[in-house]
């Protein structure tokens, strides 16, 4: 069973807190593996300074890198060290120079000696409660031989936690050089991976609570580690459950009355059929009724999208300015799935934002980096429906003409609504139309209608009859005596 969240301490980074369900158990060790330039130290950073900020004494305990090295990166990070105290156990240069008692190559049991004495006096002295040791694996070269090294760290981690220490310490663990003994010997293991297109944390081990497994985007900034936890959708807002209109009479026809609360609409269609120019005219609505609509943008520039919308009567500078809209520009190459999610999170959830368009699926999709697209885009429909978001999906199918397709993706069984926009050749002539081919929650119409983007604004024409082949893009009339057939 967990213990009560209120006991816990905080690692001092919100998303790790928020994986660790409320932070770190007190008066328990984990270890913190990873390469080198993982973050390892920067998040013991943020651990002690989070402690010191809360009047809880802070120990730096580092054997490898310099105490005067470790100042000067948390002071080009804003960390503030004044409550941290530091144990510099790091070998000087003086011990290579002057070799008066023994030579570089002596036993450990020379150094072992002086060292251990030094960490008692100093725990002594401070009564630390939280202690940041970096790394543990140096203490290997302080043992003659694996059992006494582990016998040395349970011993030393026994001490520290028996004066009411949490502790976390390091390891590099690797192929050449394994740690799964340091990982027996912990409370919970946080595995901090870079890779070539991003940073991951992930909790292996979590002795006494519940956490958030997976793989969590880590970013390393100027001001020191950020976390992004996968989104998991397990919270639900209430709302009431209504249709929202798109303001258009004809389309409202076309889809029963609208779309409803809490349901994902896929708009599908070729490259300038219209796609984004129908969802905003939902948010046009929206607006109207004075709630507030995000519209996530991969590809258009947000000028060029608001220039278009300046031609076509949908007021989106106005909009913005009231504060029922905002258009986001977003680089997919450079924000991970994770930190999409927790921008959207934060949009819904502090600016109560009722309408979500993501604009486009493709664009979203080049944020992936070899990932699952299917999975990330599932939790963050079902996590913006949980919430009675209105989502708008702009697809892009390749093709003007042919085949009919919902999307090169995959994704169609997301959608409890899907609208397709189709290109036409009639008599010569290139033409729009729009349609319905699934609505979740109610019945709709299963003709097509014109489509058309004027000056003031979309016209949707009566339904097209008498037409067959419209899915393939090339209709024909049918002739009257077919029709009696």
């Amino acid at each position: 069973m967990s213990e009560p969240s209120f006991q816990r301490l905080s690692a001092g980074i919100a998303g790790l807190d928020e994986i660790l369900h409320g932070g770190f158990l007190p008066g328990r060790a984990y270890l913190v593996r990873g390469g080198p330039g993982a973050g390892k130290t920067t998040l013991g950073l943020h651990f002690l300074t989070a402690g010191a900020a809360n009047g809880e004494p802070a120990l730096f305990i580092t054997l490898e890198e310099p105490e005067v090295h470790i100042r000067k990166n948390a002071a080009g990070m804003g960390f503030d060290l004044e409550g941290v105290a530091f144990l510099d156990l790091s070998p000087t240069s003086e011990f290579f120079a002057k070799a008066e008692t023994y030579d570089i190559f002596s036993p450990a049991e020379v150094e072992r000696e002086p060292t251990t004495k030094k960490i008692v006096d100093t725990l002594a002295a401070l009564k630390p409660r939280r202690v940041f040791l970096d790394p543990m694996t140096q203490f290997r070269y302080l043992a003659s031989d694996l059992y006494q090294f582990r016998k040395q760290v349970l011993s030393f981690l026994r001490l520290l936690v028996d004066q009411g220490a949490t502790v976390l310490f390091t390891s590099e663990g690797s192929a050449e050089s394994p740690d799964d003994d340091l990982q027996f010997m912990s409370d919970g293991v946080l595995d901090l991976r870079h890779g070539p297109h991003r940073r991951t944390i992930a909790v292996n081990k979590f002795r006494g609570s519940d956490f958030a497994s997976g793989h969590h985007t880590m970013r390393i900034t100027a001001k020191g580690v950020e976390v992004f936890p996968r989104l998991v959708p397990n919270v639900r807002r209430e709302f009431k459950q209504e249709v929202i209109p798109s303001g258009v009479p004809e389309l409202d026809e076309l889809l029963n009355g609208g779309l409803e609360r809490g349901t994902v609409t896929i708009i599908t269609g070729p490259s300038g059929v219209g796609k984004t120019t129908l969802a905003l005219q939902f948010m046009k609505q929206a607006a109207d009724r004075g709630e507030r609509s995000i519209v996530y943008t991969f590809e258009e520039e947000v000028e060029i999208m608001l220039a278009r919308c300046d031609g076509v009567g949908i007021p989106v500078r106005a909009m913005i300015q009231h504060g029922t809209l905002s258009v986001t520009k977003v680089e997919p190459i450079q924000r991970t799935p994770d930190e999409f999610a927790r921008l959207v999170r934060a949009e819904v959830e502090q600016n109560n934002t009722r309408v979500v368009m993501i604009d486009s699926t493709a664009g979203y999709r080049l944020s992936m980096r070899g990932e699952n697209l299917t999975a990330h885009l599932h939790a963050l429909a079902k996590y913006l429906q949980n919430m009675g978001v209105v989502v708008l999906l702009i697809t892009e199918i390749q093709g003007v003409m042919g085949d009919f397709r919902v999307s090169d993706l995959g994704i169609r069984y997301l959608a409890d609504n899907v609208v397709f926009l189709r290109f036409l050749e009639i008599n010569g002539e290139l033409r729009k139309a729009v349609g319905v081919l699934k609505k979740r929650l109610s019945n709709f119409e299963k003709t097509l209608r014109e489509f058309e983007i004027t000056r003031d604004g979309i016209k949707v024409g009566r339904p097209l009859t008498g037409l067959r082949g419209i899915l393939l893009g090339t209709p024909e009339w049918v002739k009257p005596d077919e029709k009696k057939e």
